[in-house]
């Protein structure tokens, strides 16, 4: 399955002008949310797909609309009645709202990054992990982190949020082999915290330190598109507020 939490205030973009949702946005023609949905295009006709949308009126039939015009064949959306306190507990909620089985897998991906031509690994480390997370090189403290095994198997042995512990940039794509991993791990966060909210990343450390075997992905820096701020949504060609 693969989820899309987007039940952020969209702040800064509010704080800088704009109106509308981010996702709403129009960029090179189209609204960022079929730029940001578009990565998974093929795997439209074959996996199930979960938006999981704010208490913002009329969000639910905005994302249905967009999926029927995008061609999504199997798309759940579930709207929650209140905001959350991060992106793990949005899909928390949105699972169990969906009902999704323990055993599913999970991908979860951010509405404001683009990763055109998506294809999930078919390497051999894939077919035996209990997750992993797609990751580039670069640095900075606004990204979550990868700190790696020294190995020929990607192996990660820490995630950190928002703090440097490698040149190992997560993109924001998430993968758990099972739901129930996801849950459990989210249930063991929330008893030791590692950040102020609840972010995704840093609950793969709770399944490293169970024996799960996580793994990384690297991709090159040009493979995906970031879209989370206002500068970055100008950069790509966006209009400024009210424009």
């Amino acid at each position: 399955m693969i989820v899309i939490p987007m039940a952020g205030a969209s702040r800064r973009f509010a704080e800088a002008g704009y109106v509308r949702p981010k996702y709403e946005l129009s960029l090179a023609g189209r609204p960022v949310l079929h730029h940001a949905v578009a990565s998974f295009q093929a795997y439209f006709s074959a996996a199930p797909f979960l938006f999981i949308v704010g208490p913002v009126p009329g969000a639910a039939d905005y994302v249905r609309s967009a999926c029927a015009e995008l061609g999504v064949s199997q798309a759940a959306i579930v709207a929650l009645d209140r905001p959350t306190q991060g992106q793990a507990e949005t899909v928390e909620r949105g699972l169990t709202a969906a009902g999704v089985a323990a055993e599913a897998a999970l991908t979860i991906f951010n509405i404001d990054t683009f990763r055109p031509g998506f294809r999930f690994p078919h390497d051999d480390w894939s077919r035996a992990s209990d997750g992993w997370l797609e990751v580039f090189e670069g640095g900075g403290d606004n990204w979550s982190y990868v700190r790696p095994a020294m190995d020929a198997e990607p192996l990660a042995l820490e995630t950190a949020e928002k703090q440097p512990i490698s040149n190992l940039c997560c993109t924001g794509l998430y993968h758990f082999a099972r739901a129930g991993d996801f849950a459990s791990a989210l249930a063991k966060e929330r008893v030791r915290p590692q950040a102020a909210e609840l972010y995704v990343a840093p609950l793969y450390n709770h399944l490293i330190a169970a024996g799960r075997r996580i793994h990384y992905r690297r991709i090159a820096r040009d493979e995906v598109v970031f879209c989370g701020t206002p500068a970055e949504y100008l950069d790509l060609g966006g209009a400024p507020p009210g424009g």
